[in-house]
């Protein structure tokens, strides 16, 4: 199984040559390393291994993986950044293309729109900031007067830089705060003077973190948690001989913090949390102690036990769908989740709880077919080894999270890898339990009609489809990121990108709400399409799997027909690029009215000449705005 394999795998596929050739086997290998003790050391030795393969190579061999090229630039050596940056890569299924700038030379790399970082349009931009920046500026002898000025030039200057990059350039820059060392403070020897320099500090890390609301395509990762959690800052020989101002330990641990963002971007996203309840959520087997004799709350393991919880229910109200699968009676962890008083995760905060005795695998793929998901959107989480090793074998897209008998380490062993991370939260994902929660209740609906058609009708199903708003930016992002299904080519945008679209007069970016009887879904589709000259261009068409099967599909082309025509189009063009998600949707455009125009080999084309339209299924209902509000 995967979690028997062991960096001496990955040495044999290396001696061997096979590392590009067997590259999804890597991927499994690497995450499987992530898991062990000492993971960090095992990943960096697993990049220098990667770093002798060519991204190219991987990606000849296996079209279907995504690959991210990161451009790294910063003020000090970081040749330390790309090896664990590789294997963070991997263990998400990616493929890193990564380029290292000149030595301490971000200013022209940023600044300047015709640099070798610039003119390579990598997809994500790296600059590395550290402390060394700002005390490289200050004189000798030096106050806290003296760093603040110094660091309040230093971060206009990065104002200046992200501007202009995000400005001309393409992707997502990715800035960090820097860490203040003990080195630095303790060269002052009054307790005044020194927290002076912390307050100054603080300010400066605070204008850093306020360039990601500044700009939308700025990230900003915060270095002070990871500091927190033990990671040294520097290493006073490297930085003096190498000046390489932060260890390879923490470039590792940024690295896990791009990888997760990496993951974002190419719609990897996960989007479920399922958890077992036996000694994962609560202390004790249910069946054997009762309801009443489960560690929750008192002692020290309950309290344990609690804290999980309440991380969970955390995430859930963000928009992460929270599931529990468990060896159980069903009846008893129904009244677990109702009576037991120091419970916190009820009922109502999951979208599904399954209990029985069937294999936990063959429940998780049950319960991605119930709620409409792809199985590798789930992460599941569980304290039996058997279990994991029965999912990771069985199910090897579900990321499995290791907890053990203790249960105070439950939480940030689920934290730890970020699964769930986005670039902005949305107003749909606050509500998006609800939604599913409302489906459950269509789907049993359904089960009273002799026919689907019969059940559409009733159904009531409203489909209002208009040009897109700048509020609803960030949600159109969203969707090309997170779905995979029913996802023509599979063009992921970030908010950004989305926002330049709507300033684009040649652009036609359209948001899809749908509504019924049972609730109003929100925003579930997007269509991304372009002008050129008497010519419609369908760029992408997404909808989110919450709305398949009641044909809103077939209503949101008709409204784009329609609208091609009466604005004088000769016909609509549109793609299909096939990937290992959305077989579904190959024939979406013949069975509309397309005929085939072309096959490149990645892309296959269709037209319609628009001289006959289909009307809209006639049990939805239509509603149309042309024009943003």
């Amino acid at each position: 199984m995967v979690a028997d394999f062991t960096a001496g795998t990955l040495l044999e596929l290396a001696a061997a040559g096979r590392l590009a050739a067997e590259y999804p086997l890597v991927c499994r290998i690497v995450a499987a390393l992530a898991q062990q003790e000492q993971a960090q050391g095992e990943l960096v030795r697993a990049g220098r291994l990667l770093e002798r393969v060519d991204p190219a190579e991987i990606q000849r061999l296996h079209p279907d993986l995504p690959g991210v090229s990161v451009g790294i630039t910063g003020h000090g050596t970081l040749s330390g950044l790309t090896p664990p940056l590789r294997a963070e890569f991997a263990r998400h299924g990616l493929v890193a293309r990564p380029m290292v700038t000149g030595f301490d030379g971000y200013v022209r790399e940023l600044g300047d729109p015709d640099s070798e970082l610039s003119a390579a349009r990598p997809d994500l931009v790296l600059c590395v900031l550290d402390p060394a920046m700002v005390f490289d500026e200050v004189p000798l002898p030096w106050t806290p007067e003296d760093v603040e000025r110094a660091a309040t030039a230093k971060v206009a200057l990065i104002e200046r830089l992200a501007e202009r990059y995000t400005g001309t350039g393409r992707g997502t820059l990715v800035l960090n705060t820097m860490p203040l060392t003990r080195r630095h403070t303790a060269q002052l020897v009054d307790w005044r003077s020194r927290a002076r320099l912390g307050a100054v500090w603080r300010q400066a890390n605070a204008r850093l973190l306020a360039l990601a609301e500044q700009h939308p395509s700025v990230v900003v990762v915060d270095l002070d948690p990871l500091v927190a959690e033990g990671v040294p800052v520097g290493d006073d020989r490297l930085g003096t001989y190498a000046k390489a101002h932060l260890t390879d330990d923490l470039l590792a641990a940024y690295a896990r913090e791009i990888g997760h963002l990496a993951r974002n971007l190419v719609g990897r996203t996960k989007k479920c949390l399922v958890l077992d309840l036996d000694d994962t959520l609560w202390g004790g087997v249910l069946g054997d102690d009762g309801v009443d004799g489960i560690e929750l709350g008192g002692g020290y393991r309950g309290e344990a036990f609690l804290a999980f919880q309440r991380v969970a229910k955390q995430l859930g109200s963000q928009g992460v769908l929270l599931a529990a699968v468990s060896k159980n009676d069903p009846d008893l962890v129904e009244r677990a989740l109702r009576d037991h008083p120091a419970m916190a995760l009820r009922d109502a905060d999951f979208v599904q709880v399954v209990a029985n005795w069937r294999p936990k695998h063959e429940n998780l793929a049950g319960l991605a077919d119930r709620l409409g998901l792809a199985v590798d959107s789930f992460v599941f989480v569980d304290d039996s080894p058997y279990e994991r090793g029965l999912v990771r074998r069985e199910l090897p897209g579900v990321a499995v999270v290791d907890v053990d008998g203790e249960p105070a380490l439950h939480a940030a062993r689920l934290l730890r890898d970020g699964w769930f991370d986005q670039r902005e939260l949305t107003g749909e994902d606050r509500v998006r339990p609800a939604r599913y929660r409302e489906e459950a209740a269509r789907k049993g609906f359904l089960d009273r009609f002799d026919s689907v058609q019969d059940y559409l009708r009733e159904l009531d199903v409203r489909v209002r489809v208009g040009p897109a708003t700048e509020p609803e930016a960030a949600r159109v992002s969203q969707l090309t990121l997170r779905t995979n299904q029913f996802n023509l080519t599979g063009r992921r945008l970030q908010p950004q990108d989305v926002r330049r679209l709507l300033h684009d007069p040649d652009a036609l970016v359209l948001a899809v709400h749908v509504a019924d009887r049972f609730g109003d879904s929100g925003l579930v589709g997007a269509v991304l399409a372009r002008w050129r000259g008497d010519l419609l261009h369908i760029d992408n068409f997404l909808l989110s799997c919450r709305v398949f099967s009641r044909s809103v599909e077939e209503a949101c082309l008709n409204w784009v027909l329609r609208h091609a025509r009466d604005r004088g189009a000769a016909a609509v063009l549109a793609g299909y690029r096939p990937s290992s998600r959305n077989g579904l949707v190959r024939d979406f455009y013949p069975r509309n009215g397309f005929v085939p125009e072309g096959d490149d080999g990645t892309m296959l084309t269709f037209r319609h000449p628009l001289t006959e339209i289909a009307p809209p299924p006639a049990h939805i209902r239509l509603v149309e705005v042309h024009e943003a509000p």
